[in-house]
């Protein structure tokens, strides 16, 4: 054994042959703690040898940090027995390995024995000698060196900003002078051969009179260098001095009225107010706030904010219009040319021109285009500016949640501007331009306002022709604005804004209208945008039914797009790499071969009578689909199963017609309490898929009674509609999209709510061709036409 120590309270046992652990650049003093970052493979195996004896190591410091296998000739002799703490493995492959350490030693190095290998990839062990003989020394003399070296470090540590000063209320608890001495060593910053011969002092006199050496001239230095940075301190101060003396003569160069404005840029503002289209109160506004800008400073915060009012204020097209194309054939053909069908909003266009004809005072009109994804809402708007030689601007409405975004910041705000209809109106270089506010449906609020309340103002042709934005405080005549706004769903728009407009529905397109527009503006577009003219591509009727059949599931004709532009990329690849063979006229064949498997199987319509099974009638973001209904009847206790993802609303429906039956039960045949020994499940397919809303209410109670009765349903028909408990039927939305979804998919007879006769009547004729409505109030004409 080497010997024992006191060690914290503690009496340690240190062993007299131990592995070696070679350090890089780091000098470790007894009574520390380090944390050792270890990636060689000797230095693991010498930790890992530590650990599985007594935690002890030693530790010596490489003479050259590069030496990536050192021999002992390459180490310091003298070194620190250290205890191991802990050991954490790091993502990188190296470990992080905390030592404290315990006392000084002295090595006589061992080489690792021969394994056929590279002898470096063994750890190197040493047999030590305890370094613990202190020469006499005088108390006093000892005591004094203490003092002045720790009146020294406080002093370094004072001026040195890389040194935590939380570093000297740790050695108010330390006594012993060698145990000072070596903290003193451990942290000063030092190079490596320095803190070395430190460490190899024999005792703590010597140690600490190199420790006071090394201190003094480091407070020297540190002292230059405070010096050298108040210097420059000084000088950066003397800088801003003089700026604030410039700042001084300009505000009094400003009271005496020699003042060096930017008269090209005040001209420049004066002229644009002399415009005779200016309205008068703008006049006033921009030439009050044109002298503040005179009077100030040009490079000043403040004239930069009234400059950029100016610009805004002098920016909106006051008093610029467009004239509008009044020719009714022009328009009709620029109409045509873009979109294909659209008849009703094309025929609202046609009014509006007859109107602007006709009257003198021009106002703007509200319209809002209500419809699925992708059936050309957008383009429309931006299509109607076209045909009416209109500028067109768009604004998305989509997740606007703050009322500052329409009518603008005030000025007191740093960074404000116009909202975004001035901000609109500027773009478009007119004030009656056609303003398109896409997806008003999905306005949000929150507790900075409500941009549909904002939205009031905007849209109401009585109330915008004095519409003020906060930014620019001044009225702005939004009145010869042909505001158009779209939406996916009307029930997403707040009542009161929706009195303002006028809702123009577009259904989704039906086969032969997808199949006309492939043809006629798809593919034309398609060719120009991806150069594929030379391959003389065409696509027969039939190619363009299998996609639209089996690859696309969709109200519009954005889909649709996507897959004829895959095939034709697809074309053009084995244009180019299959030397120029490739075929002319895209078949069903083709388009099976070049898409893969149908993405969609259509849900047909039930050929045969079947029992407990009806057929609904959903809208859904996409547009219209079938709604399969099933019901089975187990032996059960009375327990009512509900299955397929169905909404609250929806399984209110399907309470409320068992409920009907339940009470009913006589007029149905069904016995009295025929409930109380079954299990009823209904299940509508797609489990994965959510549905909600009442317009099932129909079809769950008739499949309700065809299980009940054991009455099949007759096939060919569908049917939509809510009821209530006493078994009337009450109107349903979206009636459109699910008569659209009923003929694509071979329905010839359709029920629907007495009451939805009036939206009925609005459908166009193409639509409803081929199809047998019944128009019922309540659920017992349900049940005598379908069971």
């Amino acid at each position: 054994m080497l010997g024992t120590i006191e060690h914290n309270q503690e009496t340690i046992t240190l062993a007299d042959l131990l592995p070696v652990l070679p350090l890089r650049d780091v000098v470790v003093f007894p009574g520390m703690s380090y944390p050792l970052l270890i990636g060689r493979t000797s230095s693991l195996e010498a930790v890992h040898e530590a650990q599985k004896s007594n935690q002890q190591i030693f530790l010596c410091t490489q003479k050259k940090s590069e030496t990536d296998f050192p021999r002992p000739q390459d180490l310091y002799t003298v070194g620190t027995v250290a205890r191991i703490r802990d050991v954490t493995p790091l993502p990188n492959g190296t470990h992080k390995v905390l030592v404290e350490g315990l006392a000084r030693a002295e090595a006589v190095f061992n080489l690792p024995a021969a394994d056929g290998q590279s002898k470096m990839k063994k750890h190197l062990s040493a047999r030590l000698t305890l370094l613990n003989s202190e020469k006499a020394a005088s108390p006093n003399e000892l005591e004094a060196l203490t003092r002045s070296t720790s009146a020294a470090f406080q002093e370094y540590v004072r001026l040195n900003r890389r040194m935590p000063e939380e570093i000297l209320l740790y050695l108010n608890n330390i006594t012993d002078p060698r145990r000072l001495a070596d903290t003193f060593s451990a942290h000063i910053l030092q190079k490596v051969e320095i803190r070395q011969k430190l460490l190899e002092a024999p005792s703590a006199v010597t140690q600490l009179r190199s420790l006071l050496e090394i201190l003094n001239a480091e407070i020297e230095i540190l002292k230059i260098e405070e010096e050298i940075d108040t210097s420059v301190r000084e000088n950066v101060t003397r800088n801003q001095r003089e700026f604030y003396l410039r700042q001084q003569l300009a505000a009094i160069k400003e009271e005496l009225g020699q003042m060096e404005e930017g008269p090209e840029e005040t001209a420049d503002f004066a002229k644009k107010l002399t415009s005779p289209t200016l309205p008068k109160e703008v006049k006033d506004k921009g030439s009050a706030e044109l002298g503040k800008l005179k009077k100030m400073y040009p490079y000043s915060s403040e004239a930069a904010v009234v400059r950029g009012y100016l610009e805004w204020l002098l920016g909106v097209p006051w008093g610029k219009e467009t004239r509008d194309v009044t020719d009714f054939k022009t328009v009709k053909t620029v109409l045509d040319t873009d979109h294909y069908g659209l008849k009703k909003p094309k025929e609202r266009i046609l009014e509006h021109l007859a109107v602007m004809r006709l009257s003198k005072e021009k106002k703007g009109s509200i319209l809002c285009f209500v419809g699925p994804p992708g059936v050309g809402k957008t383009s429309l708007g931006r299509s109607i500016a076209g045909a009416l030689g209109r500028n067109f601007t768009r604004m998305s409405l989509g997740g606007v949640r703050d009322e500052a975004e329409l009518r603008g910041h005030r000025r007191t705000y740093i960074g404000s501007l116009p909202g975004r209809i001035v901000q609109g109106l500027k773009k478009a270089d007119s004030i009656n331009p056609v303003f398109l506010l896409d997806e008003v449906d999905k306005l949000g609020a929150d507790y900075r306002g409500d941009p549909a309340a904002a939205l009031l103002e905007i849209l109401d042709p009585e109330q915008n022709k004095s519409f003020v934005d906060h930014y620019l405080e001044v009225e702005c005549d939004l009145s010869k604005v042909f505001f158009i706004t779209t939406a996916n769903h009307q029930d997403g728009i707040p009542l009161p804004l929706l009195d303002r407009m006028e809702i123009i529905r577009l259904p989704g397109y039906l086969e032969h209208e997808k199949s006309a527009i492939a043809k006629n503006y798809l593919f034309p577009k398609l060719t120009k945008e991806l150069g594929t003219e030379k391959l003389k591509l065409s696509f027969s009727e039939a190619a363009v039914l299998e996609i639209i059949r089996r690859y696309t599931k969709e109200a519009g004709v954005r889909e649709l797009e996507r897959q004829m532009a895959a095939i034709m990329r697809k074309l053009a690849t084995r244009k180019l790499s299959e030397n120029g063979k490739t075929p002319r006229t895209v078949t069903p064949e083709l388009v099976a071969e070049l898409l893969g498997a149908p993405q969609y199987l259509d849900t047909e319509a039930e050929k045969k009578p079947a029992v407990g099974r009806a057929m609904g009638l959903a809208w859904t973001e996409r547009g219209g689909e079938l709604l399969p209904v099933e019901v089975a009847l187990m032996p059960g206790g009375g327990i009512f199963t509900l299955t397929g993802k169905l909404g609250e609303v929806m399984q209110e429906s399907a309470k409320a017609g068992l409920s009907f039956l339940r009470a009913n039960h006589k007029t149905y045949r069904l016995k009295k309490d025929f409930f109380k020994d079954l299990e009823i499940h209904i299940h509508i397919p797609e489990g994965a898929v959510p549905k909600d809303g009442p317009s099932a209410g129909v079809t769950m109670a008739v499949a309700l009674l065809s299980a009940l009765a054991k009455k099949p349903v007759r096939p060919g028909f569908a049917m939509t509609g809510e009821i209530t408990l006493s078994g009337k039927l009450l109107p349903v939305g979206g009636l459109d999209e699910k008569i659209l979804a009923a003929k694509q998919a071979g329905i010839k007879h359709i029920l629907l709510p007495q009451k939805n006769e009036k939206d009925l009547a609005e459908l166009p004729a193409e639509l409803k061709e081929g199809l047998t409505f019944h128009k019922i109030e309540t659920l017992a004409q349900a049940f005598d036409l379908v069971l």
